[in-house]
């Protein structure tokens, strides 16, 4: 067993870094648990995989010797980052694996090879992003639940829609519905992603392009120095149509960011489990909140209103979150009447790079 490489140590600690944030945080198999580092002509390759998610992260290197090996991932990501020498090398020495710099040396035992499943390769290509595009699927990702008990709302719904891509996501008290243009090489693509390693893949993903790959069981995304895999989630999804499509018994065209600004300072004022109430007037929208223990406030914003007078309530988190996702734009949001009806946030012009947000809420009963 040899592995013999130099090679930047901040260049490597961040890929060590990524790779340990797109496995899961609990992984029981000790084998499952390491990062398979491979040394070839070429560089270095990081691989890790939890049977599920298969990562697979090339880096450059000066290898002096090839080889594979597996060591424990989070340690050693843990001691890259605290190398503060430009260089370290990497060298096999016994049954250790030595990170060796001009004045330190540190050893991480080495797991069982043989033992490892492997890493797989990605499906074969179905389209290219704009990476641009991709924080849009991460506001999906973020309103996806994280109750492993109804896997179904733990995933991204990515579809093909004509020359768009859709990405859909809910915990069932808001949904987000993104879409963008996109090259597809497919005729259909329908699947289910799960929702932290979009939100991960849109943090660390920094190229221009990102291209998807999917068949029936596996989807991912690569791009230059990375491929990312995982197994489809196996649930129906609900659908967001009506949510969409029914007409609105009001509207109101607002700044986002001086909306936000409002339902974050009267948010103290609404309790640690209260509401924030929206009410629509003659142009202008009032955020109001109180509770017995914490007192009252409220705060007017001027806006373009059109249609029936409604006072909604919802979670501060929530609309907060909605409105954030949308920046320094002026927002639409489309009012229906009825506690039980949902709410529509949406840009109020389009957005020049072909960009479609729909933010639903389902607003909680006053």
């Amino acid at each position: 067993m040899e592995l013999d490489l130099t090679a930047p140590t901040r260049t490597l600690a961040h890929a060590a870094n990524d790779l340990v944030r797109l496995l899961p945080g609990r992984v029981l198999d000790p084998v499952l648990s390491g990062i398979v580092l491979e040394a070839t002509a070429d560089g270095v390759v990081l691989a890790g995989t939890d049977r599920e998610r298969s990562i697979r992260l090339s880096r450059g290197a000066r290898t002096h010797a090839e080889g594979r090996v597996l060591v424990p991932a989070r340690p050693f990501a843990e001691t890259l980052r605290n190398i503060d020498s430009p260089e370290v090398r990497l060298v096999v020495e016994g049954r250790k694996l030595a990170l060796r710099t001009p004045n330190a040396r540190f050893a991480l035992p080495l797991l069982d090879l043989l033992s490892h499943p492997g890493v797989r390769e990605a499906p074969p290509r179905v389209g290219v992003l704009d990476a641009d595009f991709l924080p849009l699927a991460a506001v999906a990702a973020s309103t996806a639940s994280r109750d492993d008990a109804l896997p179904v709302f733990t995933g991204v719904h990515v579809r093909q829609l004509g020359e768009r891509l859709v990405f859909v996501g809910t915990d069932r008290f808001r949904m987000a519905v993104a879409s963008a243009p996109w090259r597809s090489e497919v005729a259909e693509l329908d699947v289910l992603v799960p929702a932290n390693l979009l939100a991960e893949i849109a943090k660390q993903a920094d190229d221009a392009e990102i291209v998807l790959h999917a068949d029936a069981d596996r989807v991912g995304m690569s791009w230059p120095a990375a491929e990312v895999s995982s197994t489809v989630l196996d649930a129906p999804f609900p659908s967001e149509a009506r949510h969409l499509a029914d007409a609105f018994d009001g509207t109101v065209d607002v700044a986002a960011a001086d909306l936000a600004g409002a339902v974050r300072r009267v948010t103290p004022f609404a309790g640690a489990q209260g509401t924030v109430l929206l009410e629509v007037g003659d142009a202008e929208v009032r955020v109001r909140a109180a509770d017995q223990q914490f007192g009252d406030a409220e705060e007017a914003i001027k806006a373009t209103t059109s249609g029936d007078r409604i006072t909604t309530a919802y979670q501060p988190r929530y609309l907060s979150d909605a409105l954030q996702a949308f920046g320094a734009r002026t927002v639409r949001i489309g009012l229906r009447a009825g506690n039980r009806r949902s709410t529509v946030i949406t840009g109020a012009e389009p957005d020049p790079s072909g960009a479609e947000l729909h933010y639903v809420l389902m607003p909680k009963r006053t």
